[in-house]
């Protein structure tokens, strides 16, 4: 009872204050969170959180948050739907989609941002804060849907992506670390693929063609038979043949041998960890590889098209044949070799088979979230499972909101979710949130630089209403890009720890209905007027339109006079061209520090040349990917040390204790 807490020993220099603060925690936080058929009853964030905890993990592990099995119920999962990992985790079944196909969809809401400081601007802390705002204050059914976080970044300067303060996801840990193990699914996949194409390379090099039919088609109990597989990659050839024992010696080398051309391999091997020494390796040194030796790299795993196809996936089926699709060299003539033609695709699938499922868990107030795919934001697409969003869309009913996240600003993450990620899932944006902050308007406004890890200058520490009023250019740019796609946009300024009266000083330099948020520091009451924004804009019309081409996304969107090709990338569009794949969507691989191509350039530059430098593409995925000026890296360095919290002690109390 509340009466025994009170009374129980407390020392504000000792430990027992914490542990009544949570036993009091768990005492306040009992109250249920229920979908569609009662009123939503939502647990509180309670005082005490607000009194004694100030970081992001300590407010996490400050709070109880219900068992899984209860929030599945509560938003209306059946108990065969979902599979059950832990206590706050559960992956969901794709047949909820077939029981609910014919409950209409609630409305779609991106949240996105301005050109982004290294530091971020909070788009997730934002979503989160939204959707406890909608559900836990204003009563109104919604889902958050969010990308899986990678472990590099996790480990490195940027940290986590649970959100922050007192609008988060919980557990930080499950979700941050590992979650429900997609991201090593997909690692595996991936390098299974690599080590296939490799390992097709050494046997062709080193066996004749009837060794390598034999192995390929081999004699089992009497009996030798061709694949489903391998029947399709006969009639890819043209042999109409189903009788392994008819084909001709002509039909048998071109069915075994791939001749892939090694200097065209564009597949690489993954790991989900920082690491800058693994970005230019040599394989193949042993003897055994009999002299097989190459160049090659690890990406970090987020960048791996098999992310990016799970993104976009709409089934089991389509995901395989997705993989299958997969382009991960050219032969000898320069025609495409897939991973069908490896014969790995139902191997890729089977890895795969739960990674396509979402991983459902809870904010800091209970309301739901699902947390699906975390495509790199660079030479992907950077947005979170088209399956997550039609699921959470379905469960809200046609009254609420399904809040979802684009990564980096507007002008990357919400035009690839417009031309990419909607225009595979067939799904209209309601509305877009547009998030911006002080610091970020400063720095469009001529401030000093941001680093990531180093103090702020005093420019953003202290008032300075000139560089906010100049750097109000990028957000005004921002709502224009938005409405080049005829969507009602809110602009949310996102106060982080900024005074009440500070901010209110700004607003009368942003021209626009900007609302301010103070769920950073207040939990979901510090959204609730954009809660309301939000509302009124998703009865507006839509006029959603997409934009296609390199042209239009570069002088429309990014503000630049014209493109310029190197010799390079004409050269591979023009065998994209040739080899089918020309009118695939464009996602640009550009810095997110800049509406340019050069990330000093803050603001809004214009009269610039757009350098494509190269020009490189995941077909599976299902776009091609433009390099726009100097290659970078995609397996990002790794500080010294590891930041906290994660660099500490992993076994604090009260939820993390060995067994």
């Amino acid at each position: 009872t509340f009466s025994q807490v009170a009374l129980a020993p407390c020392s504000f220099s000792g430990c027992h204050l914490q542990e009544v603060v949570y036993k009091l925690n768990a005492l306040l936080v009992c109250c249920c969170f229920v979908f569609c058929r009662r009123p939503p009853k939502l647990r509180q964030i309670s005082w005490l959180l607000f009194v004694f905890f100030s970081s992001d993990i300590e407010i996490s592990r400050a709070q109880s948050p219900k068992a899984v099995d209860v929030l599945a119920k509560e938003i209306g999962l059946l108990t065969d739907e979902i599979e059950i990992y832990g206590q706050t985790k559960a992956k969901v079944r794709l047949s909820l989609l077939e029981r609910l196909k014919d409950q209409p969809d609630g409305k779609y809401v991106l949240v996105a941002g301005i050109t982004p400081t290294p530091l971020g601007e909070g788009k997730s802390t934002v979503t989160i804060g939204l959707v406890q705002a909608l559900t836990a204050h204003l009563k109104i059914n919604s889902f958050a849907c969010l990308r899986q976080p990678s472990q590099g970044p996790t480990f490195g300067v940027k940290g986590g992506a649970a959100g922050g303060g007192y609008a988060q996801v919980i557990p930080m840990e499950e979700f941050n670390l590992h979650l429900t193990g997609d991201i090593h699914a997909i690692t595996a996949a991936n390098n299974l693929l690599a080590a296939a194409i490799d390992a097709r390379i050494l046997h062709e090099n080193t066996q004749s063609d009837k060794a390598l039919y034999n192995r390929l088609v081999p004699v089992v109990k009497g009996v030798r038979g061709f694949s489903s597989i391998q029947l399709a990659r006969l009639r890819r050839l043209g042999i109409n043949k189903t009788d392994p024992e008819t084909l001709t010696e002509e039909e048998i080398s071109r069915f075994v041998r791939l001749d892939i051309d090694p200097s065209t391999i564009t597949w690489q091997r993954v790991v989900d960890t920082n690491d800058r020494f693994l970005r230019k390796i040599t394989i193949g040194q042993a003897n055994t590889e009999k002299g097989f030796v190459r160049q090659a790299q690890f990406d970090i795993a987020v960048a791996s098209e098999i992310m990016a196809i799970l993104a976009l996936t709409t089934s089991l089926e389509d995901m395989k044949e997705r993989l299958g699709k997969i382009v991960v060299a050219n032969d000898k003539k320069g025609e495409p070799v897939t991973a069908e033609d490896l014969g790995v695709t139902g191997a890729l699938a089977v890895l795969m088979k739960d990674a396509i499922k979402p991983t459902l868990m809870q904010t800091l107030e209970g309301t739901p979230v699902f947390v699906h795919a975390g495509p790199f934001a660079n030479i992907a697409h950077g947005n979170s499972s088209i399956l997550a969003d039609k699921i959470a869309l379905k469960l809200v009913g046609e009254k609420g909101f399904v809040v979802t996240e684009a990564g980096f600003g507007a002008d990357i993450g919400m035009e690839k979710f417009f031309n990419i990620k909607c225009r595979a899932s067939g799904l209209v944006p309601s509305v877009v949130v547009l998030v911006a902050t002080v610091r970020a308007l400063k720095m469009h406004g001529g401030g000093p630089s941001v680093s990531a890890g180093a103090p702020l200058k005093k420019e953003y520490t202290e008032e300075n209403l000139q560089l906010v009023a100049d750097g109000c250019c990028n957000l005004q740019k921002q709502i224009q890009i938005t409405q080049l796609f005829g969507v009602p946009v809110v602009v949310a300024l996102n106060v982080f720890n900024n005074s009440t009266d500070q901010i209110s000083r700004y607003f009368f330099l942003i021209s626009f209905d900007a609302v301010p948020c103070n769920h950073w520091s207040d939990g979901g009451r510090g959204a609730v007027k954009l809660a309301q924004a939000v509302e009124k804009a998703a009865n507006q019309k839509s006029s959603f339109k997409y934009l296609y081409s390199l042209e239009t996304i570069a002088q429309k969107v990014y503000g630049a006079e014209d493109i310029e090709l190197s010799p390079a990338a004409q050269s591979q569009i023009d065998r994209y061209t040739r080899q089918g794949f020309g009118k695939l969507p464009i996602c640009m691989a550009k810095t997110h520090l800049s509406l340019s191509h050069q990330p000093e350039k803050k603001g809004v530059p214009t009269g610039f040349i757009l350098p494509i430098s190269d020009v490189r593409a995941s077909i599976g995925a299902g776009f091609i990917y433009p390099l726009v000026g100097t290659d970078r890296a995609y397996c990002p360095g790794q500080p010294v040390p590891c930041p906290p919290p994660y660099g500490e002690d992993p076994f604090p109390k009260p939820n993390l204790t060995l067994p």
